[in-house]
């Protein structure tokens, strides 16, 4: 039972935060930005990634 609680217990790590700090931004543009920038919402978890190393 011990593992269970030191699992749930543990901090996230810092790349996950910014991961999803990322992909609520990328969220958040406008579908007109989107298209001007020219990315696709199937994109979004790569864009993200990418985001959150550097």
């Amino acid at each position: 039972m011990g593992f269970f609680t030191e699992m749930f217990a543990r901090p996230r790590p810092q790349e996950q935060q910014r991961y999803r700090a990322a992909l609520a931004l990328l969220n958040a543009v406008s579908n007109a930005d989107r298209a001007d920038i020219g990315i696709k919402p199937a994109d979004f978890p790569r864009i993200a990634r990418e985001m959150s190393i550097r």
